[in-house]
């Protein structure tokens, strides 16, 4: 209570003051807690406690809810009394569960750490599409973005700006693509720098929004999405202001709550899907025998975690289990279980970025982790921040009323679409799908779920051109398996979005269910340099090859003592011989 109240209320023992207040008697303070008001209102239990907050200018709401909500307040002094009864067990236990309770949460150095780091993704997220861009959607990519655009403005009309909510319907050139990827690499090294926070994440956001809806099949993963949502709470968390180190406000509560509820339902839904998914690896704990096999990217050390005993695959399953299952309920829970929560969490994301390539996705798991950090849990690296100051003042009532039903929306959508998610049959009501529906084009409320289906076999494309039909060159993509002898490698943080999408692809019947390949396929024919510059290797230098085709192969990992890295075996034909 003092390090809410400071010098507003005079704490004394109940031995010192007893005799001053007969009315309520020695016993009466044994048995409860007192708050005496200047005007000698006398309150005590959990009256007084709900009193005392409103003095602290906090959480009047519980105090309101005392006195106006039917059978509250009998509740609230029914635990009151329990806790009282056990004075000594319920110390132990706030020990425990919070540590030192004469501070008050703080969480502006958390805060300043948080939106820096969020700035680190987005620049890596810029800057690892700005070099692929072209290839991808470009004027000479893949899915070109003006194309993309021209096709569907006609279809949507005036409702296009808002189903399609991108500024490169003022211009969808190449010049405006590298503006907008290289912008954000400008605006997140600002915000790393601490330079204008609540503007640089607005722009952040809307750059990357821009970018995602006309990137198709290549912005359209979960860690895209999670990045939108991130930045445009983001905006809300952030101070005013020009500079982020001078802000001394605290940070709204409802908006670290909102990131928070985000870190939950990122890591239990994700828990979920792999239980109501139906997938008989993750309910029998075999997942990760096959996992760092079969992943879109392996990586050397993939290799060496493969090779294994079931008895550690097994207990991986039992680690993935309990932090997607377990510890996210710690996201809301009291300091030391938030803090067991987060390093469970980071060691998750620690060991699948040292075990595979998922581009941002790591990081941005990290940073939002930290939303579970106060600011004294920072001292041993940081040192200790400041105590005991007065509380700062409080926002106004139109930014607390705003981001009250912000959030509001925000929770009623993102539960929405976690329900759907997981499975389950709710038929909303129609004013609810309608705000859905109206909200999607954004981007930034989403439901989650990774790895709901693990895959058992390594199915691979390998295209292959040639000038006569009977000789045939394979092209080397830069980092997915191909060259059975060639190590696997690092890529993080780039996400090197076309040998991802090449992993998607072998996963379907067929190259008539991806139009996307048979596009990229037209490129090689038409010698494309911006496709060709995502590529390791092209084997036709020269001139374009007359005709293509992609056969595809399982690839299994080599056991110890074999020489190459991967051993493989033809499945069939993945797409037949086609030429302009």
């Amino acid at each position: 209570g003092r390090s809410m109240t400071g010098d507003s209320v005079e704490y004394r023992p109940s031995s010192e003051v007893a005799s001053r207040f007969p009315e309520i008697g020695e016993a009466g303070f044994k048995a409860r807690v007192w708050l005496i008001e200047p005007d000698g209102r006398a309150s005590g239990g959990a009256r007084a406690v709900f009193r005392l907050y409103a003095t602290a200018g906090e959480k009047r709401w519980l105090g309101w809810l005392y006195e106006n909500l039917p059978a509250f307040a009998d509740v609230a002094e029914w635990a009151y009394g329990i806790v009282a009864r056990h004075r000594d067990a319920a110390a132990v236990a706030t020990r425990w569960l919070w540590g030192a309770v004469d501070r008050r949460p703080r969480y502006r150095r958390m805060r300043a750490i948080f939106i820096r780091g969020l700035g680190a993704v987005y620049l890596a997220a810029f800057w690892s599409l700005a070099v692929q861009v072209d290839g991808l959607i470009g004027s000479r990519g893949i899915l070109p973005a003006g194309e993309f655009l021209s096709q569907l403005g006609p279809l949507l009309g005036g409702g296009r700006y808002w189903e399609l909510p991108t500024l490169l319907w003022l211009d969808s050139s190449d010049r405006a693509l590298h503006f907008l990827c290289w912008g954000g690499v400008v605006v997140g090294g600002l915000l790393v720098a601490g330079v204008l926070p609540r503007a640089c994440l607005a722009l952040l956001w809307l750059f990357y929004l821009s970018l995602a809806v006309v990137g198709q099949d290549f912005l359209g993963y979960q860690w895209d999405a999670l990045l939108l949502e991130a930045g445009l709470l983001g905006v809300l968390f952030a101070p005013r202001g020009p500079w982020l180190g001078r802000a001394r406000r605290e940070p709204s509560p409802g908006a670290l709550w909102l990131i928070r509820w985000l870190v939950f339902r990122l890591m239990f839904l994700s828990g979920v899907v792999k239980l109501t998914g139906g997938d008989p690896t993750w309910w029998a704990w075999e997942a990760m025998k096959y996992h760092y096999e079969t992943q879109p990217l392996p990586t050397w050390t993939s290799w060496y975690m493969h090779q294994l005993p079931p008895w550690f695959h097994a207990a991986s399953v039992g680690y993935v289990f309990w932090a997607e299952l377990i510890t996210p309920f710690f996201v809301f829970g009291p300091r030391r279980l938030r803090m067991a929560g987060f390093w469970s969490l980071v060691l998750l994301q620690v060991l699948i970025a040292a075990t595979g390539n998922y581009g941002f996705f790591n990081a941005l798991a990290v940073v939002l982790c930290l939303s579970l950090v106060e600011d004294r849990d920072w001292a041993s690296v940081l040192g200790d921040p400041d105590r005991d100051e007065p509380a700062p003042p409080r926002p106004g009532w139109w930014r607390r009323v705003s981001l009250g039903v912000a959030g509001a929306i925000i929770v009623l959508v993102t539960t929405m679409e976690g329900l759907d998610r997981s499975g389950g049959t709710v038929v909303f009501p129609a004013p609810l799908e309608a705000v859905r529906s109206r909200l999607a084009p954004l981007r930034s409320m989403n439901a989650y779920g990774l790895f709901a289906v693990m895959t058992t076999e390594r199915p691979e494309i390998i295209v292959e051109g040639s000038e006569d039909g009977e000789t045939w060159s394979p092209y080397e993509f830069r980092w997915k398996p191909g060259d059975v002898n060639r190590r696997p490698r690092f890529t993080t943080p780039h996400l090197p979005r076309l040998d991802w999408q090449m992993w998607f692809a072998a996963l379907a019947p067929d190259c008539g269910s991806q139009p996307w390949f048979l596009a990229f396929e037209r490129r090689l024919l038409e010698g494309s340099p911006e496709v060709l510059g995502l590529l390791r290797s092209n084997p036709f230098p020269a001139r374009p090859p007359r005709f293509l085709r992609a056969r595809l192969y399982l690839y299994r990992f080599t056991s110890p003592g074999e020489k190459a890295w991967w051993r493989r075996e033809a499945a069939g034909l993945y797409c037949p011989r086609i030429a302009l």
